[in-house]
């Protein structure tokens, strides 16, 4: 799975790297450790054009009753994702990316599980593929538009850590992905591959990741002396 990752650049950064026309939305805060329900930035097409707005991470169906489910709902498996009831409309003809600086896996380890974070070997963000619905609250009305982020299989370079990852989309995969005319299930899924691992990087991290109260850039620092008993 994947429960926690970056966002710590504003939306021109990000704006500018994945080709948006129009960003729509305000500025929210860096954050170094996203957590579910929190509201992250995504990138969706409309009319043809690439618009950056931000969203509710844990994606909740039109026909949800309540907010409850979006927690259960930040991930969604790219084996099931046209076929589950949650998310098979939204990977119809509502996909977006999601911009992340990286994200965290956790290797288990003896006397407990050692945080990891994985980026991009060249620095870049990541377009985490992804996502979105428009849900309305009954009871206010409010309007609430929420994502989730699709996982696979692993790479090598993760597959020691997790036996799950996020699915990253190359550049050239963006266009399509987005296109809300394309909905050919097979093609889509196709899409839905191994990301190389030679485009990665990674190394451990401080077990201070682990609450989401805490939320600084030393989150991502590499941890010299890899430790497990740090509060």
């Amino acid at each position: 799975m994947c429960g926690r990752f970056v966002q710590s650049q504003v939306p021109n950064a990000y704006a500018e790297f994945f080709g948006v026309d129009e960003v729509k939305t305000e500025d929210l805060a860096p954050s170094y450790n996203v957590a579910p329900t929190d509201s992250v930035y995504a990138i969706a097409a409309h009319e043809d054009r690439r618009l950056l707005g931000s969203f509710r991470w844990g994606l909740l169906p039109w026909w949800a009753k309540d907010r409850k489910m979006a927690a259960r709902n930040i991930n969604a498996r790219a084996e099931t994702v046209a076929s589950k009831p949650a998310f098979r409309d939204s990977f119809a003809n509502r996909r977006c990316l999601i911009p992340a600086d990286g994200f965290y896996e956790w290797q288990p380890r003896e006397k407990g599980k050692l945080p990891h974070y994985i980026y991009g070997s060249g620095g870049d963000p990541l377009a985490l593929a992804g996502l979105w619905a428009s849900w309305r609250d009954g009871e206010t009305g409010e309007r609430v538009p929420t994502c989730t982020i699709i996982t696979g299989e692993p790479n090598d370079l993760v597959s020691p850590l997790h036996d799950r990852m996020p699915v990253i989309l190359p550049s050239a995969a963006w266009d399509r992905w987005l296109d809300p005319q394309v909905d050919d299930v097979a093609s889509l899924q196709a899409m839905l591959g191994v990301y190389p691992s030679s485009d990665l990087a990674f190394h451990p991290v401080s077990t201070l990741v682990n609450k989401v109260q805490n939320n600084v850039p030393e989150l991502i620092a590499p941890l010299e002396t890899p430790a497990v008993d740090q509060d």
